[in-house]
């Protein structure tokens, strides 16, 4: 979240990023914090000058009663046991004025940095650059899930059967190939730096709040009610609150970790062409890439962390695109996303595979995920994540794009990973 120093030392900087977000009411919601914020100050420094005289007269106490007076000294324990009662309700305020303001700070967005371009839907994202070679298809070539029945790959209808719509069953070399990309992509962040973490596929909700799912995304991920636990949409979630109440050394950044899991998303009010076969699913694979860094560096790690899915999309073969996302279409949490895209030949579309970002220090506050710097001062750190990859798109891109009057073909990247070059 923002914190209160940022939103008081710039605010119209502040107010100037939310409308760029298209956040509404910005300038509304951010006076309402800054009110909310004075009667807290209020409320806390009159607590702390009645806490300052009730211990200056808890001390009086003892030296009136030496001196013989013992009528002030009574008086005194009076105005002690009526200032403590009025203390009771000056934190109870204190309690509850703080809570209304940290619900107003979950409930307004990161602000975009000031590379970020102007734009309210996808229409109007940057394309950086393109890459790779887009294939030559027939005219019959079949999509994703047309080739997936063809040669047992994917089944969706028992998938259908066993749960719903969106959770579908691999099997054979569909299965094969699941498990060739999760092992090619960490062992790609392994030779990168990357620590690999096996993570909960569960978090509580403070996890959530944490990292920014709660209370913006809740009604997007599945919850388990009588535990009050959520399961995950991204590995993202967990791995950035291992640092959530930490504070870590300078020397120790950056931090680089990297995780397989499955990931859960309801996907609420997805329907039609856009979510067929593999292109939008309630449970898939991802491997994440996580950075903890400082404010200095963490511009740099962004770009360590587009060069690293850059080099997975090429080893792959894929063409694919690289996109700077306007303010509009950014995330809640995000100060700046790059998203990157294969083009699907026989969908005859772009297909997203990952949003790599920097939160900045946004998800640091509610994480209180902080650093001691040098001078030994405790400063919030940066966060940043991406997806390295997500295998839904990049499976149906692999299919559609390599198909060959033979069968599938497999890039020589993840031969040695599938144990074979062909689908047939």
């Amino acid at each position: 979240m923002l914190t209160i120093r940022q939103i008081t030392e710039d605010t119209e900087a502040v107010i100037r990023g939310l409308e760029k977000k298209h956040f509404k009411n910005a300038r509304q919601a951010i006076e309402q914090v800054i009110e909310v914020n004075d009667k807290r100050r209020r409320t806390q420094q009159q607590l702390d000058q009645n806490l300052s005289e009730v211990n200056a007269l808890s001390r009086s106490i003892g030296m009136l009663m030496k001196e013989g007076k013992k009528e002030e000294a009574e008086t005194a324990r009076a105005r002690v046991s009526e200032m403590k009662e009025g203390n009771k309700q000056l934190e109870t305020a204190m309690n509850e004025v703080s809570a209304e303001l940290q619900a107003l700070l979950y409930n307004i967005p990161n602000v975009p940095c000031d590379e970020v371009p102007e734009g309210k839907t996808p229409e109007d994202n940057v394309v950086e650059r393109n890459g790779g070679e887009t294939p030559d298809l027939p005219a019959d070539a079949l999509p994703h899930w047309e080739l997936a029945k063809k040669y047992d790959l994917i089944d969706f209808e028992l998938g259908v059967k066993i749960t719903g719509a969106g959770f579908p069953v691999y099997k054979g070399k569909g299965a094969r190939l699941q498990r060739a990309l999760i092992n090619f992509f960490l062992d790609e962040a392994r030779e990168a730096g990357y620590l690999e973490i096996e993570p909960p596929y569960v978090i509580n909700a403070a996890s959530g709040y944490g990292t920014g799912q709660l209370p913006d995304k809740e009604g997007q991920m599945y919850h388990v009610t009588e535990d009050d636990l959520y399961l995950i949409p991204t590995a993202e979630v967990p791995v950035t609150n291992i640092y959530r109440d930490v504070i870590l050394d300078e020397k120790e950044l950056p931090i680089k970790n990297c995780a397989y899991s499955a990931c859960f998303r309801r996907e609420a009010g997805s329907y039609g062409k856009d979510v067929r076969g593999l292109n939008r699913l309630h449970q898939f694979n991802k491997v994440e890439i996580v950075h903890i860094d400082t404010p200095d560096h963490s511009y740099e790690s962004l770009k360590e962390m587009i060069a690293h899915v850059e080099n997975l999309v090429q080893k792959l073969e894929l063409p694919y695109r690289i996109l700077r996302l306007c303010a509009g279409d950014m995330s809640f949490t995000s100060s700046i996303t790059f998203d990157f895209e294969v083009y699907s030949a026989a969908q005859k579309r772009w297909l997203e595979v990952s949003s790599v970002s920097n939160f900045e220090s946004y998800q640091a506050n509610r994480l209180k995920c902080r650093y001691r710097n040098a001078d030994k001062k405790t400063e919030l750190c940066h966060t940043l994540n991406g997806s390295a990859l997500a295998l839904p798109r990049i499976v149906a891109a692999l299919l559609e794009n390599n198909q060959t009057p033979e069968g599938i073909r497999i890039p020589k990247a993840l031969v040695p990973y599938c144990g074979f070059e062909l689908i047939d």
